[in-house]
């Protein structure tokens, strides 16, 4: 078993890995990143997940739209550092995907946080759900 599965189902699927360097302005008063900047590296490597995936995040009439987002907060991260985000993802249903996400350090398999999003694929100008694209999920 990997290292903090247990945070996500058994069926899910990795889909990519993103390497993310750790910016002096992602740290807070504290001295350690800000813990709304993992949203954002959970974001970056959805994105770069997507933009391999279908050539774009989005089709122009069609994107996927967050419902939901989480993150969970193992240790804290300190500049400089370079993150690795592993992208998974549930078995998809008709409209919307479920992502899980695990940074950790390039240098170390243990995680530094942990998330889940919910992604709903819309119709941009109703916005109204439409059927997933093909995205290659098994």
């Amino acid at each position: 078993m990997e290292p903090s599965s247990a945070s996500r189902p058994h069926d899910a699927q990795h889909l990519h890995t993103a390497q993310i360097a750790v910016r002096w302005g992602d740290m807070d008063a504290v001295g350690h990143v800000n813990n709304s900047r993992f949203f954002t590296y959970f974001e970056e490597a959805r994105v770069e997940w997507l933009k391999d995936t279908l050539d774009a995040p989005r089709d122009g009439e069609h994107g996927p739209v967050l419902a939901a987002a989480s993150c969970d907060f193992k240790r804290p991260v300190h500049h400089p550092a370079t993150l690795h985000i592993d992208v998974y993802a549930e078995p998809p249903g008709r409209t919307s995907l479920t992502t899980h996400y695990r940074a950790r350090l390039v240098e170390g398999p243990s995680p530094v946080a942990t998330g889940t999003a919910v992604l709903v694929w819309v119709d941009v100008e109703t916005g109204t759900p439409v059927p997933l694209p093909d995205l290659g999920l098994d």
